[in-house]
């Protein structure tokens, strides 16, 4: 989840109130303080929010939420005579392009330091890491409408961001940093993406990068932004850059993009209307609220609205990218009249509760490994397909994991089928402790279509050595009751001729070695790392998690 780093003076000016009222009252918004000093507040917000990436846009939801500006804003935006011709070369390989041009906004260092950093949260975020969704930005002085998206070839050159030379495409790919970092995006394409003003010269080569010629300085006062990509997120993003510049000051124009079969106007800034029956809203939220406690608490979250005979008509501002459904509306009503004010009440239904057979395996394979002098952790259960392809290991889909409909992050696509991935993550971000580690997790994973229950445990120094975790797991196999035999085993996460299958009663039961140097070159793991994954649901007659 991403941390936008907010500056506090700028903070209390925008908002209009004190550190000491943010504190408090911000993380009832739904995010997580991370730290905070005499300069700068760090917070953590959930991916389901990405208006809330800016300053600005936390400042926006503050202000209702404190009932110092409540109620929907009129984000106007006016119509512009700038166009975006689109070509059939370009629809098979990156079809989706918005813009917007913003007009008299003044380039403060905090006006380019929150549009640089929201541009990056967003591309993190719902742009998938720009695969999804790509945003570019640009001084309008020296863009010369109308423009053309179109395709070219990898011979195609332009000077790009940061460099004084011109480079082919080929060349920006191979060499430029932004282009070796996404150059991953556009493998196996004889075509790439490029938009070009009327003087012929590219402004941008998204997603990788922008052309030097239209750099943003403070000296600039009017701006183009692009979106390009390939679904509804490249609208979103869009919506939520041009309302938080918006309330910069900005002028909003709109850009016609012309397409080989229709035009549109970019960005709609208007408030989506739905209807929401006020009984749906008291089953979900258990209580009832009266009709001015309604209103009030949309206000605070910054929606319109106004009641409907037996409905309440919702009206969403244009940078709500998280509302899908009429229970996102609900869970905001919930957070403007406050979890604080509800009153906590006991069940109807009184029963004993006792432990899932499951959980007590694991407080006793915790306990186990703790005594063993291991450190527990707690990793996500999702993962992504490129977990496979750092342990040399592959798998498919549905057969062997669970892939997420709509993943919020490259990150996060699907449901993990394993724990040694994540083991080695936790190492690779903590090099700097002090050797030798010794971590463990024991959780669920989901194999196929059924949650499957596993330890795994690593162990990294300079001379980890597959002796010494064989002793580790006759450790754990004893305190666990189980005879066992260790059978040659040809698993890629491993080195060959150092690794074993742990067998009993003739049925592998789960797997350790010295994990194969490619593998650590993977993760970026400098020492030798040995480990084990057991799977306990097949040593124990434990039932299944439902």
């Amino acid at each position: 989840m991403p941390v936008i780093t907010l500056n506090w003076n700028e903070l209390e000016r925008l908002v209009g109130t004190s550190r000491d009222v943010i504190l408090k009252r911000l993380p009832m918004l739904g995010c997580d303080i991370e730290r905070s000093d005499q300069e700068t507040l760090a917070v953590e917000f959930f991916p389901n929010r990405p208006d809330l990436y800016s300053i600005e846009g936390v400042a926006r939801a503050l202000r209702g939420f404190l009932g110092i500006e409540t109620g929907l804003k009129d984000y106007k935006s006016r119509k512009g005579n700038w166009k975006i011709f689109v070509e059939k070369s370009v629809l098979a390989v990156r079809p989706r392009i918005v813009g917007c041009v913003v007009r008299n906004l003044k380039m403060s260092d905090e006006v380019i330091r929150s549009l640089m950093e929201v541009q990056e949260d967003l591309h993190w975020t719902i742009g998938r890491n720009r695969r999804r969704m790509a945003i570019g930005v640009h001084d309008l002085s020296r863009v010369n409408f109308p423009l053309k998206y179109t395709a070219v070839n990898s011979e195609f050159s332009f000077v790009p961001l940061d460099f004084a030379k011109e480079m082919s495409v080929a060349e920006i790919l191979r060499e430029h940093p932004k282009g070796k970092e996404y150059a991953f995006i556009l493998e196996g394409k004889n075509a790439y993406p490029m938009i070009i003003d009327s003087k012929n010269e590219a402004i941008s080569f998204p997603p990788i990068i922008n052309a030097e010629k239209t750099r943003v300085t403070e000296k600039t006062t009017d701006l183009f932004i692009d979106v390009t990509g390939f679904d509804e997120y490249v609208d979103k993003a869009l919506k939520i850059v041009a309302c938080m510049l918006h309330d910069r000051g900005g002028e909003i124009e709109r850009v016609e993009v012309i397409h080989p079969d229709r035009a549109e106007e970019t960005p709609d800034l208007s408030a989506i209307k739905l209807r929401i029956r006020k009984q749906e809203i008291f089953s979900l939220l258990g209580f009832e609220l009266r009709e001015p406690e309604i209103i009030s608490s949309l206000e605070k979250m910054r929606f319109g609205a106004k009641i409907e005979g037996d409905a309440v008509e919702v009206f969403v501002p244009p940078y709500r990218a998280d509302i899908m459904h009429e229970w996102d509306i609900i869970e905001d009503i919930a957070i403007g009249y406050g979890y604080e004010r509800i009153k906590p009440e006991y069940p109807a239904t009184m029963t004993i509760g006792l432990a899932h057979e499951w959980n007590e395996l694991k407080e006793l394979v915790r306990e186990i490994m703790l005594g063993l002098g291991f450190l527990e952790v707690i990793t996500f259960t999702l993962t992504s397909e490129r977990a496979y392809a750092n342990l040399r290991r592959s798998a498919e889909p549905w057969k062997e994991y669970v892939p997420l409909m709509h993943p919020l992050t490259i990150e996060h696509t699907l449901v993990r089928t394993e724990i040694l991935s994540k083991l080695l993550e936790v190492i690779a971000v903590n090099k700097h402790v002090e050797l030798p580690l010794r971590i463990f997790e024991v959780g669920d994973i989901v194999l196929g279509l059924r949650n499957r229950l596993r330890l795994c445990a690593c162990v990294t120094h300079p001379k980890a050595n597959f002796a010494e975790l064989r002793s580790y797991v006759q450790a754990v196999m004893r305190e666990l009751g189980f005879e066992w035999t260790a059978k040659e085993s040809e698993d890629p996460a491993f080195i060959e001729g150092r690794q074993g299958e742990i067998v009993v009663k003739n049925e592998k039961v789960g797997v350790f070695g010295e994990i194969h140097p490619e593998v650590l070159e993977n993760f970026g793991i400098p020492n030798p790392v040995v480990a084990f994954e057991i799977e306990l649901d097949k040593l124990f007659e434990c039932g299944e998690l439902l």
